[in-house]
This record gives structure tokens, C-alpha cells and sequence, in this order.
């Protein structure tokens, strides 16, 4: 297994039960922090692959999340955002897609590193799967409307999905971004209270639903996010790849 690296972290996908246990063990410290004891466990974790993000020096654990690799946009159904979203318009996308899920960094961590380092393993999965679109479900700890408006309404205002992907209302409990205030909102005040990979997302030109899912389960709320590889600008795209050569990938794989 080849191995992403970054002067004090590394990345690698999960191999056997100790590594999953690991990556579940985050997770619920992070999803489910007032929730009962055990780990952020269910059915699509057997479908996915599971990147780590390692401190070099002391092998802890800094940061996780799920690839499902789709062949095409009808496997999309078999998603973990389809349970909450109407996909049903990525029938017609005839190329691979990733679905990255449960992207959750170590609270005791803050070093920018990590989410570089992640980035650069998953541009070698994408890459090595040839996937044409990255997608999720981006999530905002606590599920109070009040505490993410500001954030909600800047994305409502300024970066919903296009017409073709845009998917349709599915959960039972749901915010309309369009309902939200943007003349209240401060710009640069919405964009700092981005969770930080949706801000990666936004940056390399994705975009969200029209509305957000409240999910009591795990006590946040979410939009949909989507990324096609080909809207990624040049210049961040050359950016990307120089980063994982920097790091030394000759390629990520679990063989």
C-alpha cells in the first residue's frame, strides 16, 4: 500500500479491522459526541473505503473519511446522500463519481496540513478511479438553524447547484436557504463559519442544494455539496497534482 505523506502527517486507506475500529472511533467523537457509548457505525461503511490521516511522529489519528466509488450516476441510489436527497438526475452521468463521506478532523488537531494532506490522497483516488464528479453531504455540527444562518443564507445566495444537478427534496425535515436573510449576513463572517472542507468545495468551484436536510440523528444540518472534476479551475487543478507530487504519490491504493 503506497502512502501519502506531509511532513508531520501521512495518509492511507484503512486495511483490515483495527484501522476501520480507528476511523469509527472518530467519527462518533465527532458526530455523535453526546450520544451513547460505541462508534459512528452503519450499512455503508462495508461499501467504502476509509482514507486515515496519521500524525508521522505518534500514529494518531487526525482526520477520516469514507470514497464510495460509483461507476456511473445510476449507482447513485446506493449513496449514503441518497437517503437523504432526490438524485435521481445523476442517472445521466455516464462517468465514474466519488462520494466522500464523514469528513471529520481531530478536535484536538488545527493544523491546515491535515485537510492538505486529505485532499492530496483524494486527488490520487480520483485520479486512479477516474471519477468526473466528487459529492456529499456537508455537515454543520448542531442542528440549529440560528447558530448556521448566516452560513446557509451565503450559500443559498451565492452557490446553488445548476439546473441539471440540482437535487430534489427527499428528507421529511428540511430548511429552503432561499427562506433565509441574506441582507443580514456578513460575507466574510458566512464564509469563515464554513465547515473547512465545504469551503475546499466551494473553492474549486462546487456547489450545494437549494436546502438544507436537519438531521436530528446526528445533530446537524447538511447540504448537498457536488464538485465536477472538469470546473476545476487550471490553476487549483496543476496546484492539487504539484501538491501530491510534492509528497512523494506514485499512487494510493488498498492492493
Amino acid at each position: 500500500m503506497n502512502v501519502v505523506t506531509r511532513a508531520r502527517y501521512r495518509a492511507r486507506l484503512a486495511k483490515g479491522p483495527a484501522d476501520l475500529s480507528r476511523a469509527l472511533s472518530l467519527r462518533q467523537r465527532c458526530f455523535r459526541a453526546e450520544g451513547p457509548g460505541g462508534d459512528d457505525r452503519d450499512a455503508h461503511d462495508a461499501l467504502c473505503r476509509h482514507l486515515l490521516v496519521e500524525s508521522v511522529a505518534t500514529g494518531d489519528i487526525a482526520a477520516c473519511c469514507r470514497v464510495l466509488i460509483l461507476r456511473n450516476g445510476r449507482e447513485v441510489p446506493t449513496s449514503y446522500s441518497a437517503l437523504h436527497y432526490d438524485l435521481a438526475g445523476f442517472s445521466a452521468f455516464t462517468d465514474p463519481l466519488m462520494e466522500i463521506g464523514r469528513f471529520c478532523i481531530n478536535p484536538d488537531c488545527r493544523d491546515p496540513d491535515i485537510l492538505r494532506v486529505a485532499w492530496a490522497a483524494l486527488t490520487r483516488l480520483v485520479d486512479r478511479f477516474g471519477a468526473r464528479m466528487l459529492f456529499g453531504c456537508s455537515s454543520f455540527a448542531g442542528a440549529s438553524v440560528s447558530q448556521h444562518q448566516a452560513a446557509l443564507a451565503h450559500l443559498g445566495a451565492n452557490h446553488r447547484a445548476p439546473v441539471q444537478w440540482a437535487p430534489g427534496r427527499k428528507s421529511g425535515a428540511i430548511l429552503d436557504l432561499a427562506s433565509l436573510p441574506i441582507n443580514l449576513t456578513d460575507p466574510t463572517a458566512a464564509v469563515a463559519a464554513l465547515p473547512p472542507l465545504l469551503r475546499s468545495y466551494l473553492a474549486m468551484g462546487g456547489w450545494v442544494s437549494d436546502h438544507a436536510v436537519i438531521d436530528r440523528d446526528l445533530d446537524t444540518i447538511h447540504v448537498f455539496t457536488g464538485l465536477e472534476i472538469a470546473a476545476i479551475p487550471p490553476v487549483r487543478a496543476r496546484a492539487l497534482r504539484a501538491l501530491a507530487a510534492e509528497i512523494g504519490l506514485a499512487g494510493l491504493s488498498d492492493d
